[in-house]
């Protein structure tokens, strides 16, 4: 599916968005066009307003073009306050002067989300694969901007196949993500991250028994320690000494067992740094999947995935 509507910012430092922001002309140019644009958030004043940075005019979003939801109360202000220093999407409305005679452009990033609404996001599959950027961290999920400033979830349990214990685990804030549609229910889209980081084989792979390499506690249990080497894959290894969740270790891989889905481990020392969302590695970079299957053929247990629409 071809998406010209992507998460907020995505737009702002593009050329063609930097032209078209450049001069009233331009912006006028933009309003016959219906051109989507983006800007910086400066200022909500009193009457949450939103004022924009536009190098050429003073651009202003009223309060109800702010966000879908604004004007019928099913969004608070709130919404408005936090977009402050942030890049939103906007179409330009008009022109007009203020009462001191002060040319201001009339913006709406509300337009702007009712037509991702209708022309992108009513059509989405469940199986389907898009862009979304990181907008804030819960203990529950991730919340993601997935196109125009409209935010999905992915609850945490869908991140990946290794437990993490909150989604800054995982994820920082401002990041670049692909999801894929769970479901689609009404206005309601849900979403799935961890189909996305490869099968157990895929990622075990890319380890090889005899080898030392580096690992996060994931779980500390009276029998062992659960170590992730990577998003959807982990082992177990013997707690040999004190170790805390959220550690970065060094593990010696003394099995891989897929048939059984285990990875042995030996735990070899504590690393002195603190571990940092690595960069996510995706494993399929296709834009629509039916079907996903995390275990190997010969495995006695069977996780998959099945994209039907149903939860």
């Amino acid at each position: 599916m071809t998406n010209m509507y992507y998460p907020e910012g995505v737009l702002l430092d593009t050329p063609e968005n930097t032209a078209a922001v450049s001069s009233i002309q331009a912006l006028q140019q933009a309003q016959a066009s219906s051109r989507i644009l983006e800007a910086i958030v400066t200022t909500c004043d009193s009457n949450h307003n939103l004022w924009v940075n536009l190098p050429c005019i003073k651009g202003m979003i009223p309060r109800e073009e702010g966000a879908v939801g604004i004007a019928e109360g099913e969004l608070r202000d709130i919404a408005l306050i936090a977009r402050v220093g942030k890049p939103v999407a906007f179409r330009v409305l008009r022109i007009e002067s203020d009462e001191d005679g002060i040319p201001v452009a009339i913006l709406s990033r509300r337009v702007v989300q009712e037509q991702c609404s209708r022309e992108f996001h009513a059509k989405l599959l469940p199986g389907d694969i898009i862009d979304a950027r990181v907008t804030h961290l819960e203990p529950f999920g991730a919340f993601v901007d997935i196109g125009c400033g409209i935010v999905s979830m992915i609850p945490i349990d869908a991140i990946s196949v290794s437990r993490i214990s909150h989604p800054s685990d995982r994820f920082t804030v401002g990041q670049s993500v692909r999801v894929i549609i769970k479901s689609v229910q009404g206005k309601r889209i849900c979403l799935s991250h961890k189909e996305l980081l490869g099968t157990w084989e895929e990622n075990a792979s890319l380890f090889h028994v005899g080898e030392t390499t580096c690992g996060i506690v994931r779980s500390v249990e009276k029998y062992g320690v659960f170590i992730e080497l990577m998003p959807n894959l982990a082992g177990l290894a013997e707690l040999r000494h004190p170790v805390e969740v959220g550690q970065r270790v060094s593990v010696y891989i003394k099995a891989l067992i897929p048939e059984k889905l285990k990875v042995k481990l030996i735990m070899v020392d504590v690393c002195d740094d603190a571990p940092k969302p690595d960069l996510i590695r995706y494993f399929y970079q296709g834009s629509h999947i039916d079907r996903w299957i995390y275990t190997p053929e010969d495995s006695g247990k069977y996780i998959e995935t099945i994209f039907d629409g149903t939860m």
